[in-house]
């Protein structure tokens, strides 16, 4: 019989990507996610039966050690940009991730990717990512033979950070953006994948910080994606101390209004936005790996098109134009 891994989060982002390799790989796949019915999509990334999505709460003891039983190596991809309501970071990135490991390692498994994120710091003043350190700690503590990978910024069609940024164009001529001067180094999301993948196969351990190719600002990121939707925005920055002001305001109306208003940037966020997000120097990467990093120029047209002018009709009017003036 074919090996079982159980993906925490395996509906998410990064997770449904890790989902379908592992299936590919040939493994059965069980997919741990608070809200099984909303994951059906799944199934379709193996033969009938090979991935199903099954109930899962990280917070609750039971429930994350039920998801375990027969399984042959386990992957938490799990992770939060905000805060909502019980979903705290210290519940779900920190004791949810060690969780994971302890029950693990009791159920005799020792074969275990974490997925955290570059900017991982205990000592950081923000929360996501003292509790990003944490979780890892957590993790090393019961699974010393663990992979953990420490992604930047990921993009690809499903992403929050390019579509988001994308659909605020339509707003008006003015995009607005904190920290306009941080540095990130984006990364295609199925090559995380890829990474975490090698790690269960091949039984990889360490720490490893993954980046694309190419280092941008802020500012050069958004330039890049008005680029490629055809729009002309003044991308303006917006200093941090008027930005802490301005998330103060989202989260308090976020509070009032009972998560219904959801936060357009978080004070923590603030925090975080602070420090450059990119791979450290000497830190193991895609290069030990043996895997070369997809450039962003070569995805963001493939699902940012929509946010064209005139959508996918946009090359055929290009086209027309550049007959007409030649």
């Amino acid at each position: 019989m074919s090996k079982l891994v159980t993906i925490y989060g395996g509906s998410g982002f990064v997770g449904r990507y890790i989902a379908r390799r592992m299936a590919k790989a040939g493994w059965r796949v069980r997919v741990a996610v608070r809200r099984p019915n909303e994951a059906l999509f799944v199934r379709t990334y193996g033969v009938v039966g090979q991935v199903e999505p099954v109930l899962c709460n990280i917070r609750d003891e039971a429930s994350v050690a039920s998801v375990l039983q027969g399984a042959d190596a386990v992957v938490n991809c799990v992770g939060m940009l905000a805060e909502n309501g019980k979903n705290t970071f210290e519940a779900v990135q920190a004791e949810g991730a060690e969780r994971i490991a302890r029950l693990a390692q009791a159920a005799g498994i020792t074969r275990m990717v974490h997925v955290s994120a570059i900017g991982a710091d205990a000592d950081s003043e923000s929360i996501y990512a003292q509790t990003k350190a944490a979780g890892e700690a957590g993790v090393l503590k019961h699974q010393p033979n663990a992979m953990i990978v420490r992604p930047s910024i990921m993009f690809g069609p499903e992403d929050e950070f390019f579509n988001r940024f994308a659909g605020m164009t339509r707003m008006g001529p003015v995009l607005p953006v904190v920290g306009a001067d941080t540095q990130f180094q984006p990364v295609y999301v199925d090559d995380v994948a890829q990474a975490v993948v090698k790690g269960v196969l091949d039984e990889v351990r360490g720490v490893y910080e993954l980046g694309g190719p190419v280092v941008m600002s802020m500012r050069g990121l958004m330039n890049l994606m008005l680029g490629v939707i055809r729009r002309r925005r003044l991308v303006l920055n917006i200093p941090f101390f008027a930005a802490r002001y301005m998330a103060f305001g989202f989260d308090m109306g976020q509070i009032l209004s009972l998560g219904l208003v959801k936060s357009m940037v978080t004070r923590d966020q603030v925090k975080n936005l602070r420090n450059d997000n990119v791979v450290t120097k000497g830190a193991q990467s895609f290069e030990a790996l043996g895997i070369d990093p997809v450039a962003m120029t070569s995805v963001l047209p493939e699902y940012l098109w929509r946010f064209r002018p005139s959508g996918e009709f946009t090359a055929i009017k290009e086209s027309a134009q550049n007959l007409r003036s030649s």
